[in-house]
């Protein structure tokens, strides 16, 4: 009996594995966009939010604190007005660290809720710190919040993107709550609305006296 041609021929056989591994990447594509999580590479082009994507995501969320508070690495960026800044210097203030870019279609769906947070929360005692990992820098940060209006966040750039392998961000946008000592005590990784009711009592929570 003879072989078959398609196991015998090397090119039908260097045909077939391309196939299968155009498919594979098909899966892998569909999988990270699915939940909604853009990673940390940027595409070409921004890409568009799948709004079902975005709305399952939604209807999933959980922000819920650690049982016990976990250490952060200390990360290195910029404010708006080119100054040094660390997290050890918002030591004291409750922060919401939510690392983004420009070109993260989630991210920029997601940036209003956080704008209103500050606006709602914003103190001496607690910041929504936006911290952008584009390596456009500043000007791209501040092309965009004037693209939609964002009024109460301030702007904060890690332009070396350091900041993502020291605190272990897997992709974007993914928000840490950080308390008045500088401990980790809630992750979330995908967008969410942050101005919503369970958000901000989570936050008020570690306002309060004695929470510290």
């Amino acid at each position: 009996m003879s072989t078959p041609t398609t196991l015998r021929d090397p090119i039908v056989g260097k045909w077939r594995r391309y196939r299968i591994g155009i498919v594979a990447f098909g899966m892998l594509v569909f999988g990270v966009s699915a939940v909604g999580i853009w990673f940390s590479l940027p595409p070409a082009s921004a890409p568009i939010p799948d709004a079902r994507s975005v709305v399952a995501v939604q209807r999933n969320f959980a922000f819920t604190p650690y049982k016990s508070p976990r250490l952060v690495a200390d990360v290195e960026f910029q404010d708006g007005n080119g100054r040094r800044r660390t997290l050890a210097s918002f030591r004291g203030k409750v922060i919401l660290l939510n690392i983004w870019a420009t070109w993260c279609g989630p991210c920029r769906k997601e940036m209003p809720t956080l704008d209103r947070l500050q606006s709602t929360l914003g103190s001496k005692d607690f910041e929504v710190v936006a911290l952008s990992i584009d390596r456009g820098g500043q000007a791209a940060v501040k092309s965009f919040y004037d693209e939609i209006d964002i009024r109460a966040l301030g702007v904060y750039v890690d332009a070396t993107t350091d900041a993502q392998a020291k605190l272990a961000i897997i992709g974007v946008p993914t928000t840490l709550l950080i308390d008045q000592k500088g401990r980790e005590v809630a992750r979330y990784t995908g967008p969410a609305e942050w101005d919503r009711p369970e958000v901000i009592e989570i936050i008020r929570r570690y306002l309060a006296p004695g929470n510290s």
